[in-house]
């Protein structure tokens, strides 16, 4: 998405995800982002859009635990089954901590799997996780499958990675 700063505000686009249920313009501007042509082509040889673009990337953040190939766009189900494990800063018991349940995501389907993934990468480049990675040192970090239904011998013992992007994006 940092190459797509140039060209999209990644600030107003996280503000419009975070909006999206209470505002028509924020869908709309959410989906005139997301249908946008990046200017490649996919390997079927259809014009990328910025959706295939956060798909892509989303999978790079989990291709090894999800088994997608470099390139590969994240599904539904691969959305669906690492956004559990997702989680701000420090492993903690707080639900603001984690970062689905701070988002208010309760289910990831066909309907909004997307709009999640493009969540957690604009956060990234321009959200609130941006500043707190550049000012307080927090990051999102990938824990083990399913922390919230961890018990708390699990959750102390859990092997846990940070993941970080090349810098870049907007303020």
């Amino acid at each position: 998405m940092a190459s797509l700063a140039k060209d999209i505000d990644i600030r107003k686009f996280y503000d419009a995800i975070v909006s999206f249920e209470e505002s028509e313009e924020s869908q709309d501007f959410y989906y005139e982002v997301m249908d946008t042509p990046t200017g490649r082509k996919n390997k079927n040889g259809s014009d990328e859009t910025v959706r295939d673009r956060i798909l892509k990337a989303y999978g790079v953040l989990f291709c090894e635990d999800a088994g997608l190939e470099p390139g590969e766009k994240a599904g539904v189900q691969e959305v669906a089954d690492t956004a559990d494990r997702l989680y701000i800063g420090d492993a903690g018991y707080d639900p603001e901590h984690w970062y689905r349940m701070k988002y208010h995501f309760p289910v990831i389907d066909d309907d909004n799997y997307d709009r999640f993934a493009a969540l957690v990468l604009a956060d990234m480049n321009s959200g609130p996780l941006h500043e707190a990675a550049l000012n307080d040192g927090e990051t999102l970090v990938v824990g083990e499958a399913d922390p919230l239904h961890m018990t708390p011998e699990q959750r102390k013992n859990q092997q846990v990675k940070s993941v970080s992007l090349p810098k870049g994006g907007a303020q």
